[in-house]
């Protein structure tokens, strides 16, 4: 099981990257909230991974904390139907701490409004992990602990309504993240989606 990377990045795109680790170019698939943490091309990187064997390939999977990676896992190996692509969606539209939020409080309306998640899906998911002993609790102390700040709460909405007016998730998380520097950090909500909407169209 390769663990991590530890490397050089070489190439950087918002669903995957390549990093060269003593001369091997290793393609890595990721979520968008990884790729906010890159470094620039070029620089050192440590990714850590999750190895996916199939009969046709073998599929490596990255990620910039430990807690993106036990949430992907949690999501391929407990909730039924969800596969790495669903995860990587997952951890796209929504931060680790509101996803552990939403479960605990039962939100699937929430849930629902990722790509790919369906408002059956996100039942299931609230009722798949709440039943794995000691993960509410321990994600409901975590969620009050680290609750996200406002700048990142206010690009987790924005992005979500993008995302509900039909637009892609990456194409609405670079929007949203190309106004927020470009108007700073006193824009609403609201303004930030509508100077990122001037910018999809």
């Amino acid at each position: 099981m390769i663990t991590f990377l530890d490397g050089t990045l070489v190439e950087s795109l918002p669903t995957q990257i390549v990093v060269e680790v003593q001369g091997v170019g290793y393609r890595v698939l990721i979520p968008l909230s990884s790729f906010d943490r890159l470094p620039a091309t070029g620089a050192r990187v440590r990714v850590l991974t999750h190895l996916q064997v199939r009969e046709d390939a073998h599929v490596l999977f990255g990620f910039m904390s430990t807690e993106e990676r036990d949430l992907f896992r949690l999501l391929v190996n407990h909730v039924s139907g969800i596969g790495p692509k669903t995860a990587l969606d997952v951890l796209s539209g929504i931060s680790v701490v509101n996803f552990k939020a939403a479960v605990v409080n039962g939100d699937a309306g929430l849930l629902a409004k990722t790509k790919g998640i369906g408002k059956k899906t996100a039942e299931r998911i609230i009722v798949e992990l709440k039943d794995k002993v000691g993960i509410a609790a321990a994600w409901e102390a975590a969620s009050a602990a680290h609750a996200p700040t406002p700048e990142q709460q206010q690009i987790n909405d924005a992005v979500l309504a993008l995302i509900s007016l039909g637009y892609k998730q990456i194409d609405a998380h670079k929007a949203v993240k190309q106004a927020q520097e470009k108007g700073g950090a006193a824009q609403t909500t609201e303004e930030l989606v509508r100077q990122a909407l001037k910018l999809l169209i």
